[in-house]
């Protein structure tokens, strides 16, 4: 697999991440055993690159990791960690903390985790309304220093945020949903990123598998899937985007692939500083988002795309509403 720098001074990583998450909760059930063997598969497959948070399932993600990465030399991989997302017992979001105390904290426990002396891109999962941004970098660029990390990201934050902690200490990228039904950040984010030569490592690029070419109204009512309590895969807005992928899948038909694929290179084709990660839990589904490292979208390819997927034609928000009114990365930068 071919490799990107994540802006200017973040790492050289893999053209495509493996997103961990759904290995661990939120996406239904998920097999212990498949969830290793899809990161080795990645990892043959010549993905460097693993997303993961504290966050998910507990740390559940990060012991998964330790275990799948146990016979793996650690510079063969690069691991990105978000932190600093509060839960509960019974597993409710309590909130933000990145005081630069619990930031180590989280750091610390992390390490332990996932078996390693260091993470190679830190981020916090949210902007904290509590903590000034300056003060939460300040405390990330001592772990630097330190040499617990190597890098230091963002996640889903503003054109405003990024500027004031670009200031504190250099950021090597963003993490934020991008896909072709999700195209927040070109109105200004991706422009502030490329300005300031900020990678980007792009999530959701499936959608959460809305734009698969997998999901039907039957999908996910087995098990306990998030994807049920968000707007996009519920009622009349849920007909409206199946629509818009089998408008994808007749494009897609045109060029030799499957639509999941088809929407994977589109966003690796927006730019070269932008990571796609692949939430893939099973070797099956990773199989097939690889093909998409073999799909070359020409000029009349993107334009038909474009003419299809013109910005927020999505029905619905890409989170619920109390989600949505927390997130920095939705609010217009200032004048």
């Amino acid at each position: 697999m071919e490799q990107r720098k994540l802006g200017s001074t973040g790492p050289t990583v893999s053209t495509f991440g493996l997103g961990c998450m759904g290995m661990s909760e939120v996406y239904g059930a998920a097999d212990h055993g498949e969830a290793i063997a899809t990161v080795h598969a990645a990892l043959d497959g010549g993905i460097t690159l693993l997303d993961t948070g504290d966050f998910y399932a507990m740390g559940h993600n990060e012991t998964l990791l330790r275990e799948a990465l146990k016979e793996v030399p650690r510079e063969k991989v690069q691991l990105s960690v978000k932190y600093g997302a509060l839960r509960g017992p019974a597993g409710e979001f309590a909130g933000m903390d990145t005081r630069p105390a619990a930031t180590k904290n989280f750091l610390a426990y992390s390490l332990q985790r996932l078996g390693t002396d260091y993470v190679d891109i830190y981020r916090p999962a949210r902007l904290d309304p509590n903590v000034p941004i300056e003060e939460t970098i300040g405390g990330l660029a001592e772990l630097v220093k330190a040499g617990y990390v190597r890098h230091i990201g963002l996640s889903e934050v503003g054109s405003d945020t990024i500027r004031r902690a670009h200031a504190v200490h250099p950021i090597a990228d963003l993490q934020i949903e991008y896909s072709l039904i999700e195209r927040g950040i070109e109105r200004d984010i991706l422009k502030t990123c490329r300005e300031l030569g900020i990678g980007i490592t792009a999530y959701g690029v499936l959608a959460r598998g809305l734009i698969s070419g997998h999901w039907s109204k039957d999908s996910g009512k087995a098990g306990r899937d998030y994807r049920l309590m968000t707007p996009r895969f519920q009622g009349a807005n849920l007909d409206t985007n199946l629509a818009l992928v089998e408008q994808l899948r007749a494009i897609a038909n045109e060029i030799g692939a499957t639509p999941a694929q088809v929407a994977i290179a589109w966003v690796a084709a927006q730019d070269n500083a932008i990571v796609p990660l692949v939430g893939a839990r099973t070797r099956n589904r990773l199989s097939e988002a690889l093909g998409a490292t073999k799909v070359t979208l020409t000029p009349l390819h993107l334009e038909a795309l474009a003419k299809a997927f013109p910005p927020d034609i999505a029905a619905g928000t890409r989170y619920p509403a109390e989600h949505m009114a927390h997130l920095d990365s939705e609010k217009p930068a200032a004048a």
